[in-house]
């Protein structure tokens, strides 16, 4: 009788505890499958140890509190004294072992496939700055930055008019998505022209820290077309949090398409070649479009800045000075202080356009108009010191 009491709260630990469990999994608190082969494998392998230590955990609790509603000393029961016992020894230690090579198996699988990416038919390389990430695609001949839109941009400045409520997929939206087809193995390759970042999108099912001076590999395959959306996953610095990552997959005629678009000469149209003079309305529509996506993040988008750590640009009096050392300032930046060298992330067009926008917006109006000419002699010179820096670094 005693025998068949034990047993019946036992099973009813078990049962309890089974009921928690499923319970926690009925409510979708778990991971996503993803929309990649690799993904799934992920998604596959994390389900098989999830289900293992599911078990051991129900197991071991419902030992444990079955033992301590029993075995308790309000009941009579005493201690039993400890004996060894070379037979427990043996099944404690091969039954933890054969578990670890259950999971050992389907994970070594996996992160082998995940380090293999050979057989790729495409490369993206991905350079992360503060606070935007740049596109390259290495057989197409197309690059482009992206950064958080300007919705997104605005709603979330002190003082804004915009609501977040108001703007889709808030802090996940970007101006340039970063788009791919379907069907296709494609490299990743990730590094950073600053700090470290971490590209993330959870729908792929993998991460890679992005850093100064190296590349990393990774590979993808998405067989579904949609947006897939992540963010910078590493702590890059004051605006970590609007570095988000947006992906298209669309379909192979789609992605030519796009391709078709982007290197069809509407760009060259529009603003011209690296060291063509362009007119002010040209500069400054472009200029205004980079300030957006790589300087309003900081001083926001009517020049207002935010004190003390970025000054405003609206009156200030390197934008409206000397032209010759608001351009040093942009391509070299300003050590010890928040400000970046664009000289090493921008080209010499953008910096022109940008320079031009921001000495004849926000009241400003110096009349100045700076050319691409103007500004490669600093972007060379730049490139000529980190030459020399990286000689001596290897001598």
């Amino acid at each position: 009788m005693k025998r068949t009491n034990e047993m019946i709260v036992g099973l009813a630990m078990v049962a309890v505890i089974t009921v928690i469990t499923w319970g926690v999994f009925a409510v979708g608190d778990n991971m996503t499958a993803g929309v990649t082969p690799f993904s799934r494998d992920v998604y596959q392998l994390h389900m098989i140890v999830l289900g293992i230590v599911t078990v051991i955990g129900i197991l071991v609790f419902a030992a444990m509190f079955t033992s301590i509603y029993l075995h308790r000393k309000s009941r009579g029961a005493e201690a039993a004294k400890f004996t060894h016992s070379t037979r427990a020894e043996i099944i404690w230690t091969v039954i933890p072992i054969l578990i670890l090579v259950a999971m050992a198996i389907p994970a070594t699988r996996v992160l082998i496939d995940m380090e293999d990416t050979s057989g790729a038919e495409m490369n993206i390389k991905v350079t992360g700055y503060q606070w935007l990430w740049q596109y390259e695609y290495l057989e197409d001949g197309i690059s482009f930055y992206s950064a958080l839109d300007r919705d997104s941009n605005a709603a979330r400045q002190i003082g804004s008019d915009i609501s977040p409520r108001e703007v889709d997929n808030y802090l996940l939206e970007v101006d340039k998505r970063m788009v791919v087809p379907t069907n296709t193995r494609i490299r990743v390759l990730l590094t950073s022209g600053d700090v470290i970042h971490s590209w993330w999108v959870p729908d792929l099912g993998w991460k890679r820290d992005a850093i100064p001076g190296m590349v990393n590999e990774a590979w993808t395959l998405i067989e579904e077309p949609g947006v897939y959306r992540g963010q910078c996953a590493e702590l890059c610095g004051k605006d970590h949090g609007f570095m988000p990552v947006v992906v298209e997959a669309v379909s192979p005629e789609d992605y030519r398409a796009w391709v078709a678009e982007q290197t069809g000469g509407q760009q060259t149209a529009e603003v011209g070649q690296p060291l063509d003079e362009m007119d002010r309305d040209t500069l400054m529509a472009h200029g205004e479009d980079i300030y957006d996506a790589h300087c309003a993040a900081c001083h926001r988008e009517d020049g207002s800045g935010m004190q003390p750590a970025f000054p405003a640009l609206a009156g200030n009096a390197v934008v409206t000075g000397d032209v010759s050392q608001h351009i040093d300032v942009v391509v070299n930046g300003r050590p010890g202080t928040a400000m970046a060298a664009f000289g090493q992330r921008l080209e010499a067009r953008d910096i022109a356009a940008a320079l031009t926008y921001t000495r004849n917006a926000f009241g400003n109006e110096t009349g100045d108009l700076v050319q691409p000419a103007d500004v490669v002699p600093l972007i060379d010179a730049q490139l000529d010191e980190r030459l020399v820096s990286a000689d001596r670094a290897a001598n």
